[in-house]
Order: structure tokens, then sequence, then C-alpha cells
């Protein structure tokens, strides 16, 4: 399925996938959504990249290792938690910092830095799947 329409759409496609995951991930919290399904859109953008125009062309794009992507992003999800006992409360308990730009109030939190993990875990897992799937499929 390498038609010439599909690898002429698939790098838009795939960017405008990027985007939307980002939305999802952001508004995650408060909303539905979140890092795990953002992370999903992510990988699945991946996917379709890989297949309309090969997976070292994703490699490259990624420029990371997907599991060294996953093992940041579990890193992130542990400091987060971690972040709690430096206030001398539980591992996990969140943490807010408000943050004024341009006059706006923006809270920053741990749970978002826990969400931001989960997405990366998400992208790194299931991209390593998705290209080595594809990498067994085109030989």
């Amino acid at each position: 399925m390498r038609t010439i329409i599909f690898r002429t759409i698939a790098p838009y496609l795939a960017a405008l996938m990027v985007l939307f995951s980002i939305f999802v991930l952001l508004r995650g919290h408060n909303e539905p959504g979140g890092g795990f399904i953002g992370g999903l859109i992510a990988a699945s953008s991946l996917a379709i990249y890989g297949i309309a125009c090969g997976v070292a062309s994703v490699r490259r794009a990624i420029v990371f290792h997907p599991m060294a992507i996953s093992g940041f992003g579990l890193f992130m999800g542990a400091a987060a938690g971690l972040l709690g006992l430096f206030y001398k409360q539980p591992f996990m308990t969140s943490q807010w910092w408000p943050i004024y730009l341009f006059g706006v109030e923006i809270k920053l939190s741990t749970p978002l830095i826990f969400d931001i993990g989960v997405y990366l875990v998400v992208v790194g897992a299931i991209g390593s799947i998705a290209l080595a799937l594809e990498e067994r499929e085109s030989d």
C-alpha cells in the first residue's frame, strides 16, 4: 500500500496526528484524554509514516531509539512521584506551581509531568513494536 498518494499525504497526516496527540496529552488531566491516549495517537502516526516512507526514515525522524524514549518516560513518571517527598508528603502527591506568562496564569504540576512520562513510555514501546513489525514485513 505504498501508492504515490499515500506517500505524499503520510508526512502531513503524521505531523497532524502528532499535534493532535500533544493536544490530547495537555488537556488530559482535566478532561478526557491524557498521556496514554496521546501516546497511542503519536505511535499510530509513526506507524503510518513508517508504512508510507519506510522504517529507516522513521528512525531518522525520531532521532533516539524508541526504547530509550520509553525509558526516559519511565524516569519522568517516577521523578514526578518523588517530588512530593521533598515537601514531606507521600509518594505521588500532586504539587502545583503557578507561573505567570504574558499575564496569564499557567499551573504546572506533577500530574502533567507524570502524563508526559506516560506519553513517552507509550510512544516508545508501541513505536518500537510497530517498527519491528514493519521491518519484518519489508524483508
